[in-house]
């Protein structure tokens, strides 16, 4: 059995394996599934000394004399042989907490949240490196926590997107700064009740030196002052509805800082070229990130008016005979795909489906009933979400499967309805046609280019 068994071949647990193996552990990586993409960089591994199982799940004996075990974050914290390992006394850590280990003598902004991570993640990485500080995202974002760590070149700053299966096998992570962004029901399938959800990602508030919550969110708002008597609260609907004394606010079109007892104006909110309401929350917070680590105005002013937005998160890819095609296939749940579609024009063609999530899906549908003209369906979401469309009354959908033809489909239905944006917001997961979110929102931009051309 090697020193150390990392379980997951994805971006992370390659890092992992890397970093371990400079370290001098003999490392062994496994990982259930394989493919050629997997075959050939098990072969680059194996020229650094790394040996990679493919379709395999390791056993565990009490002989076995493995001293570490670290898991990718895609891999579920309670799955049986993880367990096993616990109960063996086997040390068992996420990348992520291995990548703290090593970089824990720089302060880290940790930011997490159901919906809008990783806008806030790329905005205050883009306005610390717009400071001139070396501050690069990582760990749901940009680079695995590990490569960071690889790096011979220390950062001055991390600036880690953490989800909670990210959290939840971090043992000793402290940031300087956290940030909690919003708070609804995810991942239930993995972690079993919102109860427990919560309690991984207020593990990570608890351990950081300085808090700062969205203060527009109804769950934590609700929290308020009993639960984080020391936080930073923000608000962008004006300095009454800030929670506590301190924090950050919108007030006539300006995010204003109040920390002491003059409040002073940071930036101008139409500096942001992102549009909806949830991004001047993302923008609060990520200024008051960057204010609470002593960055000057100036430099947030600049990073902000440079920001170009995230792709796959409400990302224009063209405009065709007046009509906008917007990809926001990052909106993976009905929370977020219900902020897309507030957040654009309406009448609008909406794209959704893939591979559902559990949720409270009756927002998302009451936004649909305002705003969408038609709806395409594709996936194997599909049939259930048609179904649920039936049952609130909307008729206008149409079962099309594939991204392909839901796209020409959805220009033919812009022009009927006069409408000026095709979305695609899937409020799915897209495993059931792609390997990622990413894949699919290229697919997307990559039709759309393919249209334009014919």
């Amino acid at each position: 059995m090697p020193e150390a068994l990392i379980i997951g071949f994805g971006k992370s647990g390659v890092a992992a394996a890397r970093l371990l193996k400079q370290e001098g552990w003999e490392v062994e990586l496994c990982d259930s599934s394989t493919s050629p993409t997997l075959l050939e960089q098990q072969q680059q591994l194996a020229s650094e000394h790394i040996t990679v199982k493919l379709g395999n799940t390791p056993e565990f004996t009490d002989s076995d004399i493995s001293k570490l075990i670290v898991v990718s974050p895609g891999v579920p914290w309670d799955i049986p042989i993880l367990a096993k390992a616990r109960e063996l006394g086997i040390e068992t850590i996420g990348e992520m907490e291995l990548a703290w280990r090593n970089l824990q003598d720089i302060p880290w902004v940790a930011i997490t949240g159901t919906n809008g991570k990783t806008t806030t993640t790329a905005l205050t990485a883009a306005i610390f490196q717009t400071a001139g500080l070396n501050a690069p995202a990582c760990g749901n974002i940009g680079h695995a926590a590990c490569e960071v760590a690889l790096s011979p070149k220390k950062p001055d700053w991390i600036i880690g997107e953490l989800s909670s299966y990210q959290i939840e096998s971090s043992v000793t992570l402290s940031p300087r700064i956290g940030i909690w962004t919003t708070f609804t029901p995810d991942h239930l399938a993995r972690h079993k009740t919102l109860e427990n959800y919560y309690n991984i990602k207020a593990k990570l508030l608890h351990n950081c030196q300085i808090q700062i919550f969205n203060g527009d969110d109804a769950y934590l708002s609700k929290l308020g002052l009993n639960h984080w008597p020391n936080a930073y609260w923000t608000s962008v609907k004006g300095e009454k509805f800030l929670i506590g004394e301190k924090g950050f606010y919108i007030k006539n079109g300006w995010v204003i800082e109040k920390i002491t007892a003059t409040p002073q104006p940071i930036v101008e909110v139409s500096a942001l070229r992102m549009v909806g309401e949830h991004n001047q929350q993302n923008l609060l917070m990520s200024v008051a990130a960057a204010r609470l680590a002593g960055i000057d105005i100036t430099a947030i002013s600049q990073a902000v008016r440079e920001f170009p937005g995230v792709p796959h998160r409400l990302e224009h890819i063209c405009n065709w005979q007046g009509i906008d095609f917007i990809n926001d296939s990052k909106a993976t749940n009905y929370d977020a795909a219900e902020v897309g579609l507030a957040s654009v024009q309406s009448p609008a063609i909406l794209i959704a489906g893939g591979e559902a999530k559990a949720g409270d899906d009756t927002a998302w549908l009451a936004q649909i009933q305002a705003k969408a003209a038609a709806v395409l369906l594709i996936g194997n979401a599909a049939p259930a979400f048609a179904k649920r469309l039936q049952e609130v009354g909307y008729s206008n959908y149409h079962i099309v499967e594939t991204m392909e033809k839901a796209l020409s489909m959805s220009a033919e239905l812009a022009k009927k309805h006069q409408a000026s944006v095709v979305l695609l917001s899937p409020a799915c997961a897209s495993f059931d046609q792609y390997p990622n979110f990413e894949m699919r929102g290229e697919d997307f931009r990559q039709l759309c280019q393919k249209y334009l051309e014919n």
